[in-house]
């Protein structure tokens, strides 16, 4: 998600917590593990069939691309959530306790969980939109990974007003361009693609509390924080906008990925994910803390791990 004004945040933070403010491979055969690839319908059913005609010969299945729940490395490409940003301290990444590649035991990240250990690469970056996604991608590329991970959108959509929001269209042109060049230049590379949170429900968690919404008024995501406190029709119809346009990159998420027999898309679990107070950054009530770190690290886990999909 995209950050706070470095020098506004710092004072107002400042200001508040002394003033006694206490905070809580290819494309197309659609291969999966646990998923077979449809084979070709015979056009007549044995009953139907002439008289000594010969019988249509069942076409073989194609090979299946098994999915290795074991990667030996992974890159994780991103957005601030990635990096850890306001987890530890204020207006700072804290990639030790990224859910993708952080090395701290409370997280237990993704790459830990993985048994990936130490190579992994966190090569997100805190205010990326998924324009930003093609440069990390071939950063990525550099280090040759076994699995890159990808959670991205949320600045898309936390724009100065939703005009500013990125058009469907042209984030699904960015995404599918990343897609197409990781698969081609790393065809056996497996990638893991997380959904956009609900940006509704962390405002909807946060708004009641009273530094959180001066924090806010900084110019923390305008689009779904502006005006925080205010249930007027025109603030509701603004944030249903947010949250409509956020389902919108979800659906191009999964979409895009369906199309790659390498790629697994969560589901929308990180959308439905719930988060409460007590999983949010002290420093700003958006962004996961450690606590939420580690939920994204369990959900996101149990995606690369399951052989049902």
């Amino acid at each position: 998600m995209r950050m706070l004004p470095r020098r506004g945040l710092a004072l107002a933070v400042t200001a508040l917590l002394l003033g006694g403010c206490g905070v809580g491979g290819s494309a197309a055969d659609r291969g999966r593990a646990g998923q077979v690839s449809p084979t070709a319908q015979i056009s007549h059913s044995a009953g139907t069939e002439a008289q000594g005609a010969p019988k249509q010969p069942a076409q073989p299945k194609q090979p299946e691309r098994p999915w290795n729940v074991h990667p030996a490395s992974v890159a994780s490409l991103g957005d601030s959530i990635t990096r850890g940003f306001d987890a530890c301290d204020p207006l700072a990444d804290c990639p030790e306790v990224s859910w993708a590649t952080g090395t701290k035991d409370g997280v237990n990240s993704l790459s830990a969980r993985l048994s990936a250990g130490p190579r992994s690469w966190n090569l997100a970056q805190s205010g990326a939109r998924v324009a930003d996604l093609p440069a990390q991608a071939r950063a990525a590329a550099a280090h040759k990974p076994a699995m890159v991970t990808v959670l991205i959108g949320a600045n898309d959509a936390c724009a100065r007003d939703t005009a500013a929001m990125t058009p469907v269209a042209d984030f699904r042109t960015a995404f599918n361009g990343t897609m197409a060049y990781l698969h081609r230049v790393l065809p056996g590379t497996q990638v893991l693609v997380a959904s956009i949170p609900d940006l509704e429900h962390l405002w909807s968690v946060g708004r009641g509390n009273v530094l959180a919404r001066e924090l806010w008024k900084l110019g923390l995501c305008p689009t779904m924080l502006k005006d925080s406190d205010s249930q007027g029709a025109d603030a509701q119809a603004r944030r249903t906008e947010v949250r409509n346009r956020v389902i919108s990159y979800n659906t191009v998420l999964a979409q895009v990925c369906q199309r790659y027999d390498r790629c697994r898309f969560d589901g929308g679990a990180v959308f439905r994910y719930p988060f409460g107070t007590g999983q949010l950054s002290k420093w700003d009530w958006f962004h996961p803390n450690q606590d939420g770190q580690a939920e994204l690290a369990r959900i996101l886990a149990g995606v690369a791990t399951s052989t049902g999909l």
